[in-house]
């Protein structure tokens, strides 16, 4: 009898054991379910540093309409979001991109074909003349970040 009751306990230890192990594993899944979850969130997307730079009149002008307009989806500075790309990147260098490249998709929006944000709408309500300031804001932030026109 008293066999049989050391061996109910020890099998009831075991199942507690085991009904431990379970939980812990659970709770494991569970949070890194949840962590993975928040972080995803939270993911900026493509984002670059961006050293200001001492900006021309000019740019400064660039940077108001750029705040005002491009920066929700293209970040500060132009760092890239999770809604837009860097334009502070060798990409979007004078040699691949030319400033003719920034008018025709303030003017007619742009297809996806660099990044996987989708497509960017067109911009009507910068105008050709704003479009030039911004262009001017984004070469100055790029010389000042090293990116220079590249041949392609």
């Amino acid at each position: 009898m008293k066999k049989q009751s050391r061996l109910r306990a020890m099998k009831k230890r075991q199942r507690m054991f085991l009904l431990a192990v379970v939980a812990w594993i659970v709770f494991g899944a569970v949070s890194a379910l949840a962590i993975l979850s928040w972080t995803a969130e939270e993911d900026p997307g493509v984002t670059v540093r961006v050293t200001p730079a001492a900006l021309s009149e000019v740019a400064v002008e660039g940077e108001a309409v750029f705040n005002a307009n491009c920066a929700e989806c293209h970040g500060p500075n132009a760092a890239g979001t999770n809604l837009g790309p860097p334009l502070i990147h060798d990409i979007y260098n004078p040699g691949h991109h030319s400033d003719q490249a920034f008018y025709l998709a303030a003017a007619n929006g742009v297809r996806a074909h660099h990044w996987p944000y989708g497509d960017m709408p067109a911009q009507s309500e910068v105008s050709y003349d704003e479009v030039t300031l911004v262009i001017r804001y984004i070469r100055e932030l790029q010389e000042a970040n090293g990116i220079v026109a590249k041949s392609y």
